[in-house]
C-alpha cells in the first residue's frame, strides 16, 4: 500500500498514539519517530526509509535504527542498527554522511541529529558547584 493510504487509515487511531488535553497535536511513540510527533512527515511506520535514534543501554553513546527502502516486505531484514560512540563531534559526523549517502530528506536528517544531540546531552554527566558556605568563609 502506498504511504498516504496507510496513513489515511492510521492517523487517528493506533495503538502508539498519545492523546492528551490542551494538547492540539498529539505525539506518538512508535519506532523510528524522530520528533515524537503524529504526522505524515515523521511517522516510523508508513514510510519505506525512516530513521530513529536510540540510547544505547550502557549510556555510551547512541544507536541509529534505519530502514531499508528494498527489504519493504522483508521485516526480518527491514531495520539496520548501527552504533555511534566515537565521541559527540565524531558521531553526528558520522550520522549526518550515513543519512546523505543513503539518500534521506534534509528535514529528516536534521531532525535526527537534533535528537542525537539531545541523547548525547543526557548522557553527560552533572558538574557539581561549590557551596555558598565556602565561599562565605574565604573572605
Amino acid at each position: 500500500m502506498s504511504a498516504h493510504l496507510n496513513w489515511m487509515i492510521i492517523r487517528n487511531n493506533n495503538a502508539f498514539l498519545v492523546k492528551k488535553r490542551n494538547i492540539k497535536k498529539p505525539f506518538s511513540k512508535e519506532t523510528n519517530n524522530v520528533t515524537n510527533l503524529n504526522s505524515f512527515r515523521y511517522n516510523g511506520l508508513i514510510h519505506k526509509k525512516s530513521v530513529g535514534v536510540v540510547e544505547i543501554p550502557s549510556r555510551k553513546g547512541f544507536t541509529v535504527v534505519y530502514k531499508k527502502a528494498r527489504a519493504t516486505h522483508k521485516p526480518a531484514k527491514n531495520l539496520i542498527k548501527r552504533q555511534f560512540k566515537a565521541g559527540a563531534r565524531r558521531s553526528l559526523y558520522k550520522v549526518k554522511r550515513l543519512l546523505k549517502a543513503n539518500n534521506y530528506r534534509k528535514d529528516l536528517c536534521k531532525a535526527t541529529l537534533r535528537r542525537a544531540s539531545a541523547v548525547l546531552r543526557s548522557q553527560r554527566s552533572i558538574k557539581s558547584k561549590k557551596p555558598k558556605v565556602a565561599a562565605a568563609k574565604a573572605e
